[in-house]
């Protein structure tokens, strides 16, 4: 089979799949990027769809990490790069018919079965587990919540029985005053006059 780490290396997660770049897959193949462009373009009916192959955006290369390593290589961005799915890979051999393009794709179409039986061999969590801990949780805090509403509505009883209170002390207080006696005038009186 042969050392893959070198192809999986160059195996990206874009766009939410796993693709090669053009620069990489030239080099890969033994050929120059603008070759396997120009055969890319004259076959374009093969790579229809984002699922074999699609160029990157500006903005894209901008974000990605990619773009970062393209100019350290000293690679010229003048031209967007192509990112070739595994469907797009595999296209390319019928495109690239040398024999040592022939045994890249196969290496190449190695790896990316290999990514393929890593993600599908990762355990799943429990979701059992997780959703029992999850309807424990909810439960706590459903049972919080209520307390928190009791205690409240039990404060503004009580609240509302004190503002009654006071309200009916007020009410007491204004009906006494009309029913006394004038009351004497606080402050400092003359009564007397000064020599």
């Amino acid at each position: 089979m042969g050392n893959l780490d070198p192809i999986r290396q160059k195996i990206y997660e874009i766009r939410g799949q796993r693709v090669m770049l053009d620069f990489d897959l030239a080099y890969a193949y033994g050929v120059d990027t603008s070759q396997l462009k120009r055969q890319v373009r004259r076959n374009i009916e093969r790579f229809e769809g984002e699922d074999f192959m699609f160029e990157f955006t500006r903005e894209e290369l901008s974000r990605c990490q990619i773009g970062t390593m393209n100019i350290k290589r000293g690679q010229n961005i003048k031209y967007l790069p192509f990112a070739f799915t595994e469907l797009g890979v595999a296209m390319l051999s019928s495109v690239l018919r040398t024999p040592s393009a022939i045994q890249v794709n196969r290496s190449i179409m190695r790896a990316f079965v290999e990514f393929r039986h890593l993600a599908s061999s990762l355990p799943l969590p429990d979701t059992s587990a997780d959703i029992a801990q999850l309807r424990k949780d909810f439960e706590e805090l459903k049972l919080d919540i209520e307390d928190i509403l009791h205690d409240q509505n039990d404060i503004n009883e009580s609240t509302r029985l004190q503002l009654e209170n006071i309200t009916l002390a007020l009410a007491e207080m204004q009906a006494g005053t009309q029913s006394r006696k004038p009351r004497r005038k606080i402050g400092f009186r003359q009564d007397r006059e000064e020599n």
